[in-house]
Parts: structure tokens; C-alpha cells; sequence
């Protein structure tokens, strides 16, 4: 069975196959809300005021927080190395394990890197144990970082998009291809965890409204999600990112809903076309390399929609060691699967490794 471009599941319910559902909390908790006349976001939503953005209107979604060091004709000074993370989904111990690891941080956990550069590549929260703990993390190794005369960024995942849309909109429902559906229950149903809910702060949901979606950089297209769904958005990143940001700001469940559905697809750049749909993104938004998280390497590596089946005597733990290029070498999955007993991914662009094919039938 091929595998080409956003082909695979139905992900209109909001359900990402593969993964164990979270348990079931109950009842959806009532959280404070902000006090009327407040609102540096609307991510904070009130029923009474469905006027209000989901981010804020004065926001320039293609404006830069933070200077960035760059190459200049006049001093000669190069951009630091440039690293990637894939998804960390709550992992923090994992992740700052492997940020001491390639001398981002020290180890009180603070930028260590000097004129580095590094980018998340999406989905801080949910399914394990502090996704807040994360999100604090990113925000501090952004303000060190500048301050060190490097940078720290990160993009929108599709889980970022969840825990907007769980909070906004609650359990209103939204027209789904699954049937009823909303937000809260799917961030339940996809590991959503009361106590990232809990803890979540304004400034944290500002935060995260601001994240673009993609970045060019040193020929490498950064996104979160392996589809080709971000095309339906804008011809260029700096529209794309514009019009995701558009969404947020209009604050329509359904089409919040509808953006989080095309971001929960994957599998573009696997088997026959995978290669040709990698091309496609490339050639619409510039550069040579898709980097991408989302899909766990297990699965790509494995049958579709299935488990990863590790050969004879090789532990499950140990079948991920590193990033997968793939697709004639125009795509580059960052999914170590630290959700299912794999690896939190750390690496350095480019990659100085051996394509890899995936091995499920028909890939």
C-alpha cells in the first residue's frame, strides 16, 4: 500500500492513531477565567464575549520578538550551528537531558551555547508529565539565548493548536468528519493533561498564539507536521503563517477546528510520492530540506498504521538512534517517538548521515 501525500487516516475526529488514549478524567473541570474588561489574549474565553481573538489584534505575526545575529559584509561574523528539536509532548527531564548533551545548556539548565541557533519544531504539552515545565523552558532559553548573542524559536504544533482551542472553546462542539466532536474531548482523547490546563498562564497562551507555523533557514523548510496541508494556507511561509495567524485571531471554533485537522495529517513525504509531494512544499515556500517532527520515526519506519516491528534481538527503546532522511533525502523526520518509548530528538543541521528508506511494505 503507498503512502503518498496526506493520504492514510481520517484524522476529522481529532484522533492521532498509534497512541494509547488518555484516561478518562470526567467531567471537564471549570477553570478561572479572566476577570471582564481583561484580555491581552482571548485565549481566555468567555462565553459572554465571543467577539474577542483568539490573539491579540496588534500582533504582527511575521515580526520577530528577538534580534537575531546574522552574517554581515562589514564584520565577517557567521551564524552559529544550527540545531533542531523534535517533539517533546511533556518530556522535560528528557529534554533538557539531551540539551546538556550537545552543549546547548548547562546543568542548572540555562544557554550554554553562545551564537547558537535553535528551533522546537512544535508540540511542547500533552501525554507527558510537564508540558508547562517545557513551555517555561523554551520562553527562558529564548530571553538567554539573545541575550548570548544566538537565538531559541519555536513553531506551532498541532498540539499547540489543541491546547488553544481545549481552553477557548471547551466543550462546544465543532462540525467534524468523526461526527460530534470538540476540542476538550480531543485533547483528552490525545493525552491532554489537567495539570498543564491547570498551570497554563496568560502569558503562556500568548506565547503560543504568536508561534509561527514554518521558518526558512540556511536552505532547511522547518515545520511541524510531514504534510502538505500548510499549501492550503498561502503560497509563501510569510502568508501561510499570516493566515494561520488570521484563524486564531477570528476565533471560530470550526475553523480553528479545520486548521487543527489539516495539521494532524502526516505521512506526506512516505513511499512512491513522497518525494514528489516533498518537491511541492519546496518549491512553493523555498529551500532544499523539509524538517519535520509529528510522525514518529517508528511509524514511518513501520507498517502503516501499525507498530514498529524492531528486527531480531533489537529492543524497542534502541530502534530510534537518531533523525530519518528520507524521501530522496528532501525530508528529514525529528520524531524520536518519546511517547512510545523511543528517543526526544536533538540534532544539528545539516545531517551527516545515511538516507534511510522506510521499511513497510510498499514505502
Amino acid at each position: 500500500m503507498t503512502q503518498g501525500a496526506d493520504q492514510g487516516y481520517d484524522p476529522g475526529s481529532g484522533y492521532e492513531p498509534g497512541f494509547e488514549p488518555a484516561p478518562d478524567y470526567g467531567a471537564a473541570p471549570e477553570f478561572e477565567r479572566a476577570p471582564d474588561g481583561y484580555s491581552p489574549l482571548a485565549a481566555v474565553y468567555d462565553p459572554a464575549r465571543p467577539e474577542v481573538p483568539l490573539v491579540s489584534t496588534d500582533y504582527t505575526p511575521t515580526e520577530q520578538d528577538l534580534p537575531v545575529i546574522t552574517a554581515t559584509a562589514e564584520n565577517g561574523d557567521r551564524p552559529g550551528p544550527l540545531f533542531v528539536v523534535g517533539d517533546v509532548h511533556g518530556y522535560l527531564a528528557e529534554l533538557l537531558a539531551e540539551l546538556r548533551q550537545t552543549g546547548l545548556v548547562d546543568e542548572e539548565g540555562h544557554w550554554s551555547a553562545g551564537s547558537a541557533r535553535l528551533w522546537f519544531l512544535g508540540d511542547f504539552t500533552d501525554r507527558g508529565p510537564d508540558g508547562v515545565g517545557v513551555i517555561e523552558l523554551v520562553m527562558q532559553l529564548s530571553a538567554e539565548a539573545a541575550a548570548a548573542g544566538g537565538y531559541c524559536r519555536a513553531l506551532m504544533g498541532n498540539h499547540e493548536l489543541l491546547l488553544l482551542g481545549a481552553h477557548r472553546f471547551g466543550d462546544a462542539p465543532v462540525n467534524s468528519t468523526g461526527g460530534t466532536a470538540s476540542f476538550l474531548a480531543a485533547w483528552r482523547l490525545n493525552g491532554g493533561q489537567p495539570s498543564d490546563m491547570e498551570r497554563l498562564e496568560d502569558r503562556h497562551l500568548t506565547w503560543i498564539s504568536r508561534l509561527d507555523a514554518a521558518h526558512l533557514t540556511d536552505g532547511h523548510l522547518l515545520l511541524h507536521s510531514d504534510t502538505t496541508a500548510y499549501l492550503e494556507y498561502g503560497g509563501s511561509i510569510e502568508e501561510m503563517n499570516d493566515a494561520v495567524t488570521g484563524v486564531l485571531q477570528r476565533g471560530d471554533a470550526d475553523e480553528c477546528w479545520e486548521l487543527f485537522r489539516k495539521f494532524t495529517k502526516r505521512f506526506a513525504f512516505r513511499g512512491d510520492e513522497g518525494a514528489k509531494a516533498a518537491r511541492e512544499l519546496l518549491g512553493a515556500y523555498g529551500g532544499s530540506q523539509v524538517v519535520h517532527g509529528h510522525s514518529p520515526i517508528p511509524y514511518l519506519l513501520g507498517e502503516v498504521g501499525g507498530e514498529y516491528v524492531p528486527a531480531e534481538g533489537e529492543e524497542r527503546a534502541q530502534a530510534v538512534r537518531g533523525p530519518m532522511v528520507y524521501a530522496d533525502s528532501l525530508a528529514v523526520a525529528m520524531d524520536g517517538g518519546v511517547t512510545m518509548d523511543g528517543r526526544l530528538l536533538v540534532a544539528q543541521l545539516p545531517l551527516v548521515v545515511q538516507p534511510v528508506s522506510p521499511n513497510a511494505p510498499g514505502a
